[in-house]
């Protein structure tokens, strides 16, 4: 009786829900219900919102050239940025006319805080005397932001073309782009493709002499003409009656006939054209013309909601306003993206679910398989409303985050069904067999589980970019096995008290024939509604219905029995085997032997993986290498390219890369392989990775798109390829240079090859990063796409030197004379035109002819007023004309000027081999003194996130360690468990080297480091076991500890507990690998799209699995090795451990009972000697 309740455990929880079974049901049903609930209402995105700790400033002075805008902005706002606390870095790019500075901060500092230490530098840099005006007087505002890269990127093209002028297709844009922006989830619609209209008043220079008029005086005119007063309030005979001067035009024709002074009228020296405003923008979708909208959805919000709602607006604009002949199609939508990886994802998971099913229904029986298999669903559902609560998008982090934890969140379930079964075997009523059974292993299950969710934390100290994007997966998986814990000590302590039984019952003839008729109704009804009214869903539920009856009759017939003789006859085969194996292995000096193999599996696995990457068969990746879903050519001249010409060399590539695509149409014109193929001219042209943030205009720049369908309708085609052949077929045009490149998986990272270069003066820091290409390319290293620096010098400009004493004497300044020469070069907006629907600027210059003629624009006269009148004076008499080249742009970094010498790598080259030889070339490379140079871009993250990785690593396996400690409170048992982790490794580096797999820096590490908390759990719950065990050989015996056993009796107990524990060992491993095998081979089967339509679009592969697939691989391989180790070694080691304890125990006995019986025998000596001390007396007694 005594023995039984020492050996009695209870936890009060699975108590509590044992003895309150209709609460926890209950529970359960809430819990269905508000995670059902999450799920559906949570925001769907590809990938989760990153946003970063970044500050930007950008800051517009118009007319000035880079380098001016560096001095007397960029440097001054950087000066005033330094001591600012909480600042990481600081990097800039000015160019003409504008410049963005971005400002990092520590990820500790909360976006608004930094922004306000932003905007107090800002308001001090203005306030100082020096700081710039515009031509109108007032300072240069600068203006100081943050920014969600979310918001940023377009999730919907929409292309509108038909034969109609722009200007009509630009209204019919903007009619629709105001119905997109009430969609509560849009942020903006922005329209390319076509430029704004203008009132344009073009003056003739040589009329404008010829009648005396200035510029001053046309802008006057319009102005003073253009315009409507309120004159204020007649009051007569009792009636108050508004006075209003009406002066406004009514159309663009009523210019011609204001005066500009007497006798001379606007139509006598300018013309008035109501027109596009100069073309900063081209917009194609294969190859034709279009007025193209990029839709934006605002952070936080449901993507596929937005597109969603634009949907329906742009079909009630199509039956509305548009006309039937405009053709209006959409591009680069990125819900069907969304949605496929979602669908994909959820299917993997329920895919998942089934394996794991179907391995518990064999091992566990049918209805205890169930009791398990709830903890997957119920521990999601859990997870979704957690995360939903939090504010988490549904993602592929988070939905990959749940395929991985798949096969582990039925890990507890597995322990706690199987102890229960157990005890219910040795005779305990269900009650007391859920109590007790769950009261046993549930000290070990919550450790284990947490030290599962403790080797995930350290992930969510990833700093930088990288960290916001991947801190979602570490978050997912400990709220959704907190969760399975949750389930599996609650729920599954409740269900197995009311139901669980030890008999495996098969479905009676009279019951499967009643299921039959159930299912045969359902199959009638639903096909009749089907017919009827041809609803897909109603097919999903006859398809169902129709695998329900084969399921119930296969099971019957077939399923059952071979459940039986799995349970019956199979494991208890295996575990006898199993139990000779391991007392076999525990004889002689087979441990020592066993342990020493195991360590020389270990090195053996490194030096055959580097003998891999030696002979070029595995390489090291920083980010897997995803099949291209878009292949993006960006394209330029040198700058100060007119857009015509660069438009003209666009449309030669896009011809070519028509002929690519054109292999893969259909014999009806589509094509099968391209879902769109967008070109962008100018405006919307920009490289993130070169351009970011720039505003300027890009004249000279431009960009192709094209974008694939999903990979499992790509009909086996590798679109790598396909983009090798578009980068072959791009013609060499002089002037025009271009890189190919795919769509980024992931967060931005740089280019794989990016040399940043530091100095001082600009002009030798050019030279040398050419110098620098020069040199490389020499070195005919294979793989480099093309070496070309981000800077150039190639941006014309026309240098006016004023003589200011010939233009003081004339009574001219040179800021008139700049006003002058931008009025006739780019006019002046001077007023409005008010349309029924829009504002048009009415915009002064000299006419196209003249002001592209150098000739008339630096001979014009500047007219003053004299003593005696007005006097004109040619701008030649006091300023001097020069042509010169100035910087694009000027980049600089922490208060230093960079430049990036940058390139892509071509198909099937290893980055790192790449840049590894380019480091080892540029040893023998001497920079000039001032000049410095380091790797950035991909090699700069790859070692910042490598460096972390290995910390976290590190930090991982001692909250690991901490755990196991607190729990059994020994080093020996920590040490056991501990080495399964390390040596788990060997199965990660043989499966590698056997199947050939790169190492993945970001994925294969992230791997490693789950490893070391998913390992550790069966290791953690068998050792409990052989602890549990000796304790009560211990009690039984009643000696003091595990060491005064005898070394028989501990292998004895080891062996037993190894074979009791067998089942759930190999269960949780396998379940764990079978629910990662699907994302790891890519298996895509669509469930849903099965029942409704028969199809289930099966496939192998796809952009899952090249992003996800390294990560899975890793714990498969480590995972199925550290089985064996659990299984194995786990018993070796832990008899090893034993037998010295035992050893170095009986040898302090030994030696403390010898010394005892020579103290008692020198006692007895003296005690002869003398009879009558009483000292000796006493020390006999004691």
């Amino acid at each position: 009786m005594n023995e039984n309740k020492h050996h009695q455990k209870e936890s009060f929880f699975s108590s509590w829900a044992v003895d309150n079974r209709t609460t926890v049901y209950v529970l359960t049903f809430i819990i269905v219900l508000l995670g059902i609930f999450s799920f559906f209402s949570m925001p769907r995105e590809n990938f989760p919102e990153v946003v970063q700790n970044n500050i930007y400033i950008s800051s517009v002075y118009p007319g000035n050239s880079a380098e001016d805008v560096e001095k007397v902005i960029t440097k001054e706002l950087e000066d005033k940025f330094k001591n600012v606390s909480g600042v990481t870095k600081v990097t800039s790019n000015s160019f003409q006319d504008y410049c963005l500075i971005v400002v990092e901060f520590d990820a500790k500092l909360k976006v608004a805080e930094a922004k306000q230490r932003i905007k107090d530098k800002v308001d001090e840099a203005k306030g100082d005397q020096d700081w710039p005006s515009l031509d109108s007087g007032s300072k240069v505002e600068p203006s100081v932001f943050d920014l969600n890269i979310s918001e940023e990127l377009p999730i919907l093209n929409i292309n509108l073309k038909g034969n109609y002028p722009k200007f009509t297709l630009k209204q019919y844009a903007e009619d629709l782009k105001d119905d997109l922006e009430d969609v509560p989830e849009v942020k903006e619609a922005v329209i390319l493709g076509v430029d704004d209209n203008e009132v344009e008043v073009a003056l003739d220079l040589f009329k404008m002499n010829a009648a005396g008029v200035s510029f001053d005086q046309v802008i006057g005119a319009i102005k003073n003409e253009n315009i409507t007063i309120s004159g204020g309030n007649l009051v007569t005979e009792g009636n108050r009656e508004n006075v209003r001067i009406k002066g406004q035009i009514s159309s663009p024709s009523d210019l011609n006939n204001f005066m500009v002074k007497p006798g001379v009228k606007i139509r006598d020296i300018a013309s008035v054209n109501f027109q596009e405003k100069e073309i900063t923008t081209y917009a194609r979708e294969s190859g034709k013309d279009v007025v193209m909208i990029n839709l934006k959805k605002r952070a936080g919000t449901n993507m596929i909601s937005a597109i969603d709602q634009a949907k329906v607006k742009i079909k009630n604009a199509q039956k509305s306003y548009l006309p039937k002949d405009l053709e209006v199609t959409l591009t680069s939508d990125q819900s069907s993206e969304v949605e496929h990886q979602v669908n994909e994802l959820a299917n993997h998971i329920l895919i998942g679910i089934l394996l794991v099913m179907a391995v518990l229904s064999f091992s566990m029986g049918m209805k205890n398989a169930l009791f398990v298999g709830t903890a997957i669903p119920l521990s999601m559902l859990i997870a979704f409303a957690v995360l939903q609560m939090a504010g988490i998008t549904l993602n592929t982090m988070v939905l990959f985050a749940m395929v991985m934890g798949l096969g582990m969140l039925v890990d507890d379930g597995i322990v706690v069904v199987d102890n229960v079964y157990a005890n219910m075997e040795k005779g305990l009523p269900r009650r007391l067999a859920s109590k007790y059974g769950i009261g046993e292993i549930a000290f070990p299950v919550i450790t284990s589980t947490l030290t599962t969710v403790f080797a995930f934390l350290p992930m969510l100290l990833w700093p930088g970019i990288m960290g916001e994007f991947m801190k979602y997966f570490p978050i997912t998986i400990s709220v959704t096995l907190m969760a399975s814990l949750f389930v599996a000590l609650i729920i599954n302590a409740s269900m197995t008290a009311g139901a669980m039984t030890l008999e495996n019952k098969n479905i009676s003839k009279n019951t499967a024939k009643k299921y039959t008729i159930i299912f045969g109704v359902l199959i009638v009804v639903f096909g009749i509604l089907r017919i009827a009214t041809g609803v897909k869903y109603f097919l999903g539920v006859v398809t169902f219905s129709i695998l329900a009856i084969i399921a119930i009759w296969l099971y019957k017939g077939f399923f059952h029995d071979r459940i039986e003789h799995f349970q019956h006859t199979f494991f208890p085969n295996l575990a006898e085997k199993y139990q000779k194996f391991i007392s076999n292995l525990l004889e002689g000096k087979k441990p020592r032997n066993a342990f020493l193999g195991v360590i020389g599996i270990l090195v053996f696995s490194f030096v055959l993986y580097g003998a891999m990457m030696g002979i070029g068969r595995s390489k090291v990746l920083f980010f897997p290498e995803n099949i291209p879903r878009q292949t993006i050519v960006y394209m330029e001249y040198p700058q100060g390219t007119d857009i015509g010409k660069t438009n003209i060399a666009t449309k030669r590539v896009e011809g070519q890369i028509l002929q690519v695509l054109k292999k893969y149409k259909e014999s009806d014109g589509s094509n099968f392989l391209v879902e769109s193929m967008v070109t962008s001219v100018g405006k919307g042209a920009t490289n993130p990775q070169v351009d970011a943030g720039s505003q300027a205009d890009t004249p000279f720049k431009s960009k192709i798109t094209v974008t694939y369908v999903e990979f499992a309708n790509r009909r086996g085609i590798n679109t790598a390829d396909v983009m090798e052949d578009i980068r072959m077929a791009i013609p060499d045009i002089p002037g025009f240079t271009y890189t190919v490149e795919k769509d980024a998986n992931g967060p931005p990272v740089g280019y794989p090859i990016s040399i940043e270069l530091k100095g001082d003066n600009y002009d030798d820091l050019l030279d040398e990063a050419h110098k620098m290409i020069t040199y490389v390319n020499g070195q005919n290293i294979a793989g480099i796409e093309k070496l070309q620096a981000d800077i150039n010098k190639d941006s014309p400009e026309l240098i006016i030197d004023i003589d200011r004493e010939t233009a003081g004497n004339l009574g001219v300044s040179t800021a008139y004379t700049g006003i002058t020469l931008r009025r006739a070069l780019f006019g002046q907006d001077i007023s409005t035109f008010k349309d029924v629907k829009e504002d048009y600027d009415i915009s002064v210059r000299l006419q196209q002819d003249q002001r592209r003629n150098t000739s008339i624009l630096f001979n014009q006269p500047i007219t003053l007023q004299g003593p005696n009148g007005t006097v004109q004076v040619p701008m030649s008499t006091f300023a001097t004309m020069k042509e010169d080249n100035t910087f694009n742009k000027i980049k600089r970094k922490d208060n230093s000027r960079t430049i990036m010498v940058y390139s892509g790598v071509l198909k099937n080259a290893n980055s790192n081999e790449i840049v590894q030889k380019i480091r080892s070339s540029l040893k023998n490379y001497q920079t000039p003194a001032g000049i410095s140079y380091t790797f950035g871009g991909e090699q700069e993250e790859q070692g910042k996130n490598l460096n972390f990785l290995l910390f976290a690593l590190f930090l991982a396996m001692s909250l690991v360690t901490s755990i196991i400690v607190f729990q059994f409170n020994s080093l020996s048992k920590t040490l056991i468990i501990m080495m399964t982790i390390l040596l788990s490794f060997s199965g990660v580096f043989l499966g590698l080297s056997i199947f050939g797999m790169d190492f993945v820096i970001l994925m294969t590490m992230m791997g490693i480091i789950s490893l070391a908390g998913v390992v550790v759990k069966n290791g953690i719950v068998l050792m409990d076991f052989f602890v549990l065990k000796l304790d009560e050989k211990v009690f039984e015996k009643g000696v003091e500890t595990h060491d005064d056993l005898e070394l028989e009796e501990v292998k004895e107990i080891i062996v037993q507990s190894g074979k009791e524990r067998l089942r759930p060992v190999l269960l949780t491993a396998t379940t764990a690998i079978l629910g990662l095998i699907p994302l790891a081979i890519g298996l895509n089967f669509d469930i849903a799209s099965f029942l409704t339509t028969l199809n289930p679009h099966f496939s192998l592969g796809g952009d899952n699995v090249a992003f996800w697939g390294p990560l899975a691989w890793t714990i498969i391989f480590g995972l199925s090795f550290a089985t064996f180790l659990t299984l194995i070694m786990v018993p070796v080691m832990f008899y090893i451990i034993s037998k010295r304890k035992i050893n170095n125990r009986r040898k302090y006995l030994k030696k403390h009972l010898h010394d005892a019986e020579e103290e008692a025998a020198e006692i007895e000596r003296l005690r002869n000697l003398y009879p009558d001390d009483s000292h000796l007396q006493n020390l006999q007694s004691e």
